[in-house]
């Protein structure tokens, strides 16, 4: 279970989170909406442990994975380097195998921007699930992409989040993926005291 206890968030005098208590139980999808600039990228580095200057506590497992609404890629390395470098213990054969499970079969050896946006976030989905996180954290990952495009992406992460049983944090503006991809949807509204849940 992920426990979110966020007792307030703030840069400098700007208030920008207030009291989020959240949980998150063991393989529940759970999406959070909002409008831009609300908190919602701030709340999902919280829960990851990227941003500890915050009022509050989260509990959370060791193994989680983050995928931005960048694909955050090593331009300078292969599709399989990609992966192998954030899982070492990754095999060769594993890594491949990952990739052509994301659509990206012969690519091990193309480098990043060789690749389509699509393709890319394929290439980050890969990362994220090769290590098999007990939680993944997505923060707008079709953003910019085509209704077709994010379609097919969408499909193959709700595909991958069921075969790998882990709990998702989703973070969208688009209802409708909140709702294929998620069993539960909260949202974000402002508040005098910062962001709280609704």
């Amino acid at each position: 279970m992920i426990q979110i206890r966020v007792e307030g968030k703030s840069f400098g005098a700007l208030k920008v989170l207030g009291r989020i208590h959240l949980q998150i139980q063991a393989g529940e999808r759970v999406a959070l909406t909002g409008p831009s600039g609300i908190g919602k990228s701030t709340l999902l580095r919280i829960v990851a442990g990227l941003d500890q200057e915050f009022e509050g506590q989260i509990s959370r497992p060791d193994s989680l994975a983050i995928v931005f609404q960048e694909p955050t890629l090593l331009p300078w390395r292969t599709a399989l380097d990609n992966l192998k470098l954030v899982h070492p213990m990754l095999s060769t054969s594993q890594a491949a195998s990952m990739l052509s499970r994301v659509g990206l079969e012969y690519k091990e050896d193309v480098f990043p921007l060789q690749l389509s946006l699509g393709q890319q976030r394929r290439l980050s989905l890969a990362r994220a699930f090769s290590g098999n996180p007990d939680l993944l954290i997505m923060d707008e990952p079709y953003a910019s992409l085509d209704k077709g495009t994010a379609q097919k992406m969408l499909a193959l992460t709700q595909d991958l989040v069921k075969e790998h049983a882990c709990s998702l944090l989703f973070v969208t503006h688009a209802v409708e993926e909140a709702e294929q991809l998620c069993s539960r949807t909260l949202t974000l509204t402002a508040c005098p005291q910062g962001a709280q849940l609704s």
